[in-house]
């Protein structure tokens, strides 16, 4: 079979449908506990921050997991890897389910996270190989079942938690991984033939020399930019609840504008998967991270309630696409073959840059006693961003003779 019959084929396109739907069902892990949480706050009378501590080491096991699983997807194949991180999970939510202390809990949720990791950038990366001259929106259908399973988890969840607890909830949650994640892996057995992976392999190879870094260092460089664009992006996303709380507007506000970030993510997902058919994932990132720094600098003069609302959305529709593009420009630039554990390492380090960047939020905040000057440490991580993405197209422009700036 020939390389125009396997990629952007009928089949590639329901193989991404099925990876949509692993992506919605395996994401749970990372919004479930945040459903929880008040619950188990108030079961094991402890503090906010001590309640927090599930959350933090569930990001700590996705970060982890990331890189390990994408490192199994390259070796093993995408099946594989999916059914261990299902029944990882499962454990997970069924010792969690038993939890006698917040210490217990949180191990649990750090391999629940770690399972979770499975349905984000490895699936990414899986769906990439599958697509040449619409691998752009199919990176960002993937990477948008991690919103959509925000949007439709807790809903669901609401009622088993407010009916039967917490406990009931994670029992529940134990059965999904192996009763419906198992299954549709099943239907991604297929891998891609060796000769499309090596045509891929020449292109990535071609890229990368055009900007004159090896692979190591450019692996390093969108680490260190994923680092920089996602400390700026949490600072609304962890904080705009307490943000409104102390406004005034109550947590119920915060919680709706939240709500408008993410949504405004999914559709900025999608269009930025198009553009990126078209301009390539650096300029799509470039563009993106440009937006999300303008949307930054409009949290500073607004703090009425109905623009923060329309804020927020702006702030969502210009950052949703930014961290697929690195999917994107991982697959431009680096081995095709090593697709996994490149790109896993690159959403690692964008986890790393959400969990930074909410805790320095905060910390800014305790010696200030405002979020301003949080904000402007999210714009000048920002900037570290742009200024990598800028550093890549100057340098592929340069060697490919284009016209430069003097």
């Amino acid at each position: 079979m020939s390389e125009s019959q396997i990629l952007d084929s009928r089949y590639s396109w329901l193989r991404l449908g099925v990876t949509l739907a692993i992506a919605v069902l395996g994401n749970v892990g990372m919004w479930a506990i945040i459903v929880i949480m008040p619950a188990v706050q108030g079961e094991f009378a402890v503090a906010r921050a001590d309640a927090s501590i599930p959350y933090t080491l569930t990001m700590i096991g996705f970060a982890l997991g990331s890189l390990v699983i994408g490192r199994a997807v390259d070796r093993f194949g995408v099946t594989v890897a999916l059914t261990g991180s299902a029944v990882i999970m499962a454990a997970g939510f069924g010792l969690a389910a038993v939890s006698n202390s917040v210490v217990m809990l949180a191990t649990m949720q750090f391999i629940i996270g770690f399972g979770t990791a499975a349905g984000f950038g490895p699936l990414i990366a899986d769906i990439s190989h599958w697509f040449f001259r619409r691998r752009g929106i199919a990176v960002a259908i993937a990477a948008s079942g991690n919103y959509l399973s925000g949007a439709i988890w807790p809903l669901l969840l609401s009622g088993v938690l407010s009916e039967f607890g917490w406990r009931s909830v994670y029992v529940v949650l134990a059965v999904v991984p192996v009763a419906l994640i198992i299954p549709l892996s099943l239907l991604l057995r297929r891998r891609v033939p060796e000769d499309a992976t090596a045509h891929a392999n020449r292109l990535s190879l071609s890229n990368a020399r055009s900007v004159n870094f090896s692979p190591t260092t450019l692996q390093w460089l969108l680490g260190l930019a994923g680092i920089g664009c996602c400390v700026a992006m949490s600072m609304p996303q962890v904080h705009i609840v307490s943000y409104c709380t102390d406004l005034g507007y109550g947590p119920t506000v915060g919680a709706e504008m939240l709500s408008l970030m993410l949504m405004g993510g999914v559709v900025s997902r999608l269009v930025s998967g198009l553009i990126a058919d078209r301009l390539g994932g650096v300029k799509t990132l470039l563009i993106g991270s440009t937006l999300q720094c303008i949307a930054l600098f409009l949290y500073l003069p607004f703090d009425a309630m109905v623009p923060l609302y329309v804020v927020s959305l702006i702030f969502g529709l210009s950052q949703g696409g930014i961290v697929p593009s690195y999917a994107l420009i991982v697959r431009e630039y680096l081995p095709a073959r090593e697709a996994g554990a490149r790109v896993g390492f690159v959403i690692m380090a964008t986890i790393i840059g959400m969990a930074l960047g909410g805790w320095m939020s905060g910390w800014i905040y305790d010696l200030t006693g405002s979020y301003q000057v949080a904000f402007l440490n999210g714009i000048a991580w920002n900037f570290l961003n742009i200024g990598i993405m800028a550093l890549l197209l100057f340098k592929s422009r340069a060697r490919r003779g284009e016209a430069v700036p003097a």
